[in-house]
This record gives structure tokens, C-alpha cells and sequence, in this order.
């Protein structure tokens, strides 16, 4: 008989979100020091905010609820595909695929209709919501446009900084033009 490990189920968080967002990123789940901390992001070699302060931000020294207003001012939306599921350790490919469950996009995105364009950061995140929501916001009746970015993640060392770091400005300047 084989002894299975049962883990915890983890929980995402809700949505940094602004009024009237433009652009959603979506991660798939948060890793392990970010449900820790209850931040996005949390993890110090993740390049996310030292991504988004350098194309936005006065300083890399911003607190985590001055991050969040930073984004919510460039009309940015940060998420999670995954409202729940289980993984050891904070890596996407230990994620239990018959523990996942995704958020609500079609509440999320009828609730802002402003949002045009999904960033995904990384493939984790573009798959799972290609297999778990984008056939109901077809169905729904919206469409908006998709593009997949390298992951902020450390574990994805295969690109190194400044390569990520010029691959989301490019996305992300592109994508906020009126």
C-alpha cells in the first residue's frame, strides 16, 4: 500500500485591482512565502516587483501596499488562475491537477470590462486558464486578448533578469497605449 502525503489545500488571495484596469497578469498560484506573507510576489529572488518599479516606480524601496497602488495607478490588475489546489513546496509542476480549482473569471471580468488584455506570467498560468476558463468566458461572450510572458519566478533561471526584465516592459508598455 502506498503512503500518500495528504497536503494542505492551498488558498490564493483576492485581486489587486483598481477601478478601471487594463491588463490583468495572472500567476497560477502563489508559492509558499507568498500565502506565508499573504503578499504576491513575497518571495525576495522572484522579479516581479523589481520588474514592475523599474517600468513604473520612483524608487525599488516601495512597501507592498505602495507596489499594490502603483500598479492599480497604471491600471494593472495582478491575479491567480487558481482559487485552490494542492502542491508540495512552491514549484507549478508539483500542483495536483485533481485538486485545482480556478477563479471566477467571468464574474471578475464582467465586474471590470475595462480589462482588454491577459499577461500570463509564465506557462503554468496560460495553461491552467486555458483548460479551466476560457472556454466560459467564450461562452460568456468575452474576448480579450492573451500573451504569455517568461515566469518571474526564480525557479526559472533558464532566462536570466534582464532578459525577463525587457520581454515585460516591452508587453507591458505595449499593451497600456490607448
Amino acid at each position: 500500500m502506498e503512503n500518500k502525503q495528504i497536503l494542505e489545500l492551498a488558498t490564493s488571495f483576492p485581486p489587486i485591482v483598481g477601478t478601471t484596469p487594463k491588463i490583468l497578469i495572472l500567476g497560477s498560484m502563489p508559492g509558499m512565502e507568498s500565502l506565508k506573507q499573504q503578499r504576491y510576489y513575497a518571495h525576495p529572488r522572484n522579479a516581479f516587483w523589481p520588474i514592475i518599479t523599474s517600468l513604473y516606480g520612483p524608487s525599488k524601496k516601495l512597501d507592498y501596499s505602495q507596489r499594490c497602488e502603483l500598479l492599480k495607478q497604471q491600471q494593472i490588475a495582478v491575479w491567480d488562475v487558481l482559487k485552490s489546489c494542492r502542491r508540495p513546496g512552491s514549484l507549478d509542476q508539483h500542483i495536483e491537477t485533481e485538486s485545482m480549482i480556478a477563479n471566477d473569471f467571468v464574474a471578475f471580468l464582467q465586474r471590470y470590462p475595462s480589462i482588454n488584455q491577459i499577461l500570463f506570467n509564465g506557462g503554468k498560468a496560460d495553461q491552467v486558464f486555458k483548460r479551466y476558463a476560457a472556454k466560459q468566458l467564450e461562452a460568456a461572450g468575452i474576448s480579450l486578448l492573451y500573451r504569455r510572458l517568461p515566469s518571474t519566478s526564480p525557479a526559472h533561471a533558464a532566462m536570466n533578469y534582464e532578459t525577463k526584465q525587457r520581454l515585460w516592459h516591452q508587453a507591458l508598455l505595449k499593451t497600456v497605449a490607448p
